[in-house]
């Protein structure tokens, strides 16, 4: 027994640097996925003021209007497809067609966040408690030093853990409020813009 008990503990404590490696790259992808929702949220703030007041009184008659309004260099998803559906005639096949993409690729964008928010936690949780046997070790042997060193890096990965983790949610509830709005808007400009073929 005494020899598997050492055996799990070796197993463990090999775990503790590669825990702790991958737990700093995903911070940094946490930094890096910060900068890029904060340009996200700058360029649909600014897409939303210029395209509300147009969307808000939308016809078949001001679909013209609707696509010169569109932002030229702006290459974001819901630009992207909006600018593609209005390009095509009106078309119910081809505008769920790409309503479809839309959906697959805005959660594609949304894989980081969720991976860092359920990850994040479990990597934090798995450094403090591989770093605690050490520390619990040090404390029964007297070694006040030892165990402090090691209490160091049972709070230092659980709080980069749950930051992490934080980044990741964050980012998550706002994009998929971001995705579903602009789903539903384009649905709403294809339905509108249909009637012209209705009428006709």
């Amino acid at each position: 027994m005494d020899n598997i008990s050492q055996i799990l503990f070796l197993v463990s404590d090999s775990l503790l640097i590669p825990d702790i490696i991958v737990l700093l790259v995903l911070f940094v992808r946490a930094l890096f996925l910060v900068g890029s929702f904060y340009n996200q949220y700058i360029t649909k703030y600014k897409n939303e003021r210029q395209l509300r007041p147009i969307l808000n009184q939308l016809t078949p008659e001001r679909m013209e209007e609707l696509q010169a309004a569109l932002p030229e260099k702006d290459n974001s998803l819901y630009i992207k497809y909006l600018r593609a559906i209005l390009a095509r005639p009106a078309d119910d096949t081809y505008a769920d067609y790409m309503i479809t993409n839309f959906e697959n690729d805005a959660e594609k964008d949304v894989v980081t966040s969720k991976l860092l928010a359920k990850v994040g936690p479990v990597l934090g949780l798995i450094g403090t408690l591989i770093a605690m046997s050490p520390a619990l070790t040090g404390l029964s042997q007297g070694d006040i030093s030892k165990m402090a060193s090691n209490m160091q890096v049972v709070f230092a990965t659980t709080v980069v853990g749950l930051v992490v983790s934080l980044v990741g949610l964050v980012t998550l509830q706002f994009k998929q409020r971001w995705y579903a709005k602009e789903v539903n808007q384009l649905d709403y400009i294809t339905r509108i813009r249909n009637q012209q073929n209705t009428q006709k």
